[in-house]
C-alpha cells in the first residue's frame, strides 16, 4: 500500500478525512430521508393504499426513527468506528461485518441501478428522440467527476441536491394550501381536506390495500441511515450525528406526511395511478406548465442524488472491506485527496449495469419495481444488523451503556418492536405478485455471500487485517 498517498492514522491504518461540516450532515440526513420513492413511488403507493398512506409512511418513520437512534449510540460509543460495518464486525463477530458490509454495498449498487433506469426513463420522457443509455452512461460519468475530488465536495454537490428536494416539497404543499383553501375546481372536484375520506374512508381498499402500501412505501425510506456511512467523515459528530438523526421524526412529518395530505386533498386518491408522478400531476393541474417541467427536473436531481449518495457510501463500504481483508487490498488505497478512488471506480463500473438492463425489457416500471423490491429487503437486512449490534453492546459493554450520552429511547423493548415490524413487512411483500418475485430472487444474493464467507475467513490476509482492525478499535485511547 503505497503511504506516500494515504493517510495514515495512529493505528496503521488509511484514515478518511472528516470534511462533513454540520450543514452537510444536516442536508446529507434529510436528502436520504426523501427518497426518488417520494417522488415516483408515491403515485402507486397512493393507488393502492388510498388515504391510509398517510399511515404507512407515519409508522415506517416511526420505527426507523428507533433504527437510527441505534445506530447513533453504536457509532458515538467509539469514534473509531467508520460505520456500522465495524460496529457489527466489533459486536457481533467478523461475519457479521462481512456480510453487512457487502450487503450494504450491494443495496446500494441496486439502487444505483435503479436511479439510472429511472433517469433515463425521465429524460426520454422530456426528449422522446434520445437514446436510453446516452443518459444512462452520462450519470454514471458526472457521478464519478462529483466523488473524485475530495468528501468535501460529494458534501457540497449532495447539500444542494437535497436543498432542491426540500423546495420542491415545499413549493408543493405552499401552491396546494393556496388551492384548497381557494377553493380549486377541477374534472376531479374541487380542492378540500373533506378528500382525505369522503371517497371510501381513509381505508377504502381494506386492510390488505393498507398493507400493500407498505411493501412500495419501505423503498421511499432507504438512504435513512446515510449519516452513519458518513460518521468517519464528520467533523465533531458527538454534536453533529445527534442533530440529523433527532430530526428524523420532523421531515418525515413534513416531507411526507405533509406532501401526501396535500397531494390527496387537492386531487381524490383515485385519480392517481401507479407510473406517474402525483407531484407533477399536481402542478400540471394548478395550470403551472412550466412548473410541471421543473418537477420533472426535480425527479431527475432526487435520482441523480440518490445515485450520488450511493457512490459516496458503497465506496466507502468498499474501503472499509478492503481494510478488514474482506476484499481485494487495492480497494484500501486512498489518493491523495484522501478519497478511495480505487473502491469509487468499481461502484460506477457496476452501475452500467442500470444502463444494460434498460434495454432488458420495454416497461422501466417493470424494472424498478422490481429493482428497488430487492434494495428494500437488503436495506432490512442492514437495518436489522444495526439492532442486533445494538442487542450485544448492551450485553457486552454495560459500562459504555451506563456513560453514553446518546441513549436510544425503550432500549432492549423497541428493539424488539422493531423487528416484528420487520417481519410485517417480510409477509406484506408476499402479498403482490411482483414483490414476491423479487422476494424470492434476493435469497441468492445471500448464497452467494455465505459461498465467499466460507473461502475468506481462512485467508491469510483476512485474519492478520481483521486482527489489527478490532485492536485499533478497542484501543482505549478513541479519537475524541
Amino acid at each position: 500500500m503505497s503511504t506516500s498517498a494515504d493517510s495514515i492514522s495512529d493505528g496503521g491504518e488509511p484514515r478518511l478525512q472528516r470534511a462533513l461540516s454540520n450543514r452537510h450532515i444536516q442536508l446529507l440526513a434529510i436528502g436520504g430521508a426523501i427518497g426518488t420513492g417520494l417522488f415516483m413511488g408515491s403515485g402507486k403507493t397512493i393507488s393502492v393504499a388510498g388515504p391510509s398512506v398517510i399511515f404507512v409512511y407515519l409508522i415506517i418513520g416511526f420505527m426507523l426513527f428507533f433504527v437510527m437512534r441505534a445506530m447513533g449510540e453504536l457509532l458515538l460509543s467509539n469514534l473509531k468506528y467508520r460505520s456500522f460495518s465495524d460496529f457489527a464486525g466489533d459486536l457481533l463477530g467478523p461475519w457479521a461485518s462481512f456480510f453487512t458490509g457487502w450487503t450494504y454495498w450491494f443495496c446500494w449498487v441496486v439502487t444505483g441501478v435503479a436511479d439510472v433506469i429511472a433517469i433515463a426513463g425521465y429524460v426520454k420522457v422530456m426528449i422522446p428522440d434520445v437514446p436510453l443509455w446516452i443518459p444512462g452512461l452520462l450519470v454514471v460519468v458526472v457521478l464519478l467527476l462529483l466523488n473524485l475530488p475530495t468528501v468535501a465536495a460529494f458534501g457540497e454537490v449532495e447539500f444542494w441536491f437535497a436543498l432542491i428536494k426540500i423546495i420542491a416539497i415545499v413549493a408543493l404543499i405552499v401552491t396546494g394550501l393556496v388551492m384548497i383553501f381557494g377553493g380549486f375546481q377541477s374534472d376531479a372536484g374541487t380542492a378540500s381536506f373533506a378528500n382525505l375520506w369522503s371517497h371510501g374512508g381513509f381505508f377504502p381498499n381494506g386492510f390488505m390495500g393498507f398493507v400493500a402500501g407498505f411493501q412500495i412505501a419501505v423503498f421511499a425510506f432507504v438512504g435513512i441511515e446515510l449519516v452513519g456511512t458518513a460518521a468517519a467523515e464528520t467533523k465533531n459528530p458527538r454534536r453533529n450525528l445527534p442533530k440529523a438523526i433527532n430530526a428524523i421524526p420532523v421531515r418525515v412529518m413534513l416531507f411526507y406526511v405533509g406532501a401526501l395530505i396535500i397531494l390527496m386533498s387537492v386531487t381524490p386518491w383515485t385519480q392517481y395511478e401507479a407510473g406517474s408522478s402525483p407531484f407533477i400531476a399536481m402542478f400540471s393541474l394548478a395550470g403551472l406548465g412550466i412548473a410541471a417541467t421543473v418537477v420533472n427536473l426535480v425527479v431527475l436531481t432526487s435520482a441523480m442524488s440518490s445515485a450520488n449518495s450511493g457512490i459516496y457510501s458503497t465506496s466507502r463500504m468498499v474501503f472499509g472491506l478492503a481494510q478488514d481483508g474482506d476484499a481485494p487490498r487495492l480497494f484500501a488505497r486512498l489518493s491523495r485527496r484522501r478519497v478511495p478512488q480505487n473502491a469509487l471506480f468499481l461502484s460506477c463500473i457496476l452501475l452500467l449495469a442500470g444502463v444494460v438492463l434498460l434495454y432488458a425489457g420495454d416497461d422501466i416500471g417493470t424494472a424498478f419495481d422490481m429493482v428497488t423490491t430487492v434494495s428494500a429487503v437488503c436495506f432490512m437486512f442492514v437495518w436489522t444488523i444495526f439492532l442486533l449490534s445494538y442487542l450485544a453492546y448492551r450485553r457486552k459493554r454495560p459500562e459504555a451503556v451506563a456513560r453514553s450520552a446518546y441513549r436510544m429511547p425503550g432500549g432492549r423493548f423497541m428493539v424488539f418492536v422493531v423487528l416484528a415490524f420487520f417481519l410485517f413487512i417480510l409477509w406484506a411483500l408476499t402479498t403482490q405478485p411482483d414483490t414476491l418475485t423479487a422476494l424470492l430472487v434476493t435469497p441468492v444474493w445471500f448464497v452467494i455471500l455465505v459461498v465467499a464467507w466460507l473461502f475468506v475467513r481462512r485467508s491469510p490476509h483476512h485474519l492478520e487485517r481483521h486482527a489489527a482492525h478490532v485492536t485499533y478499535l478497542r484501543t482505549p485511547d478513541a479519537e475524541e
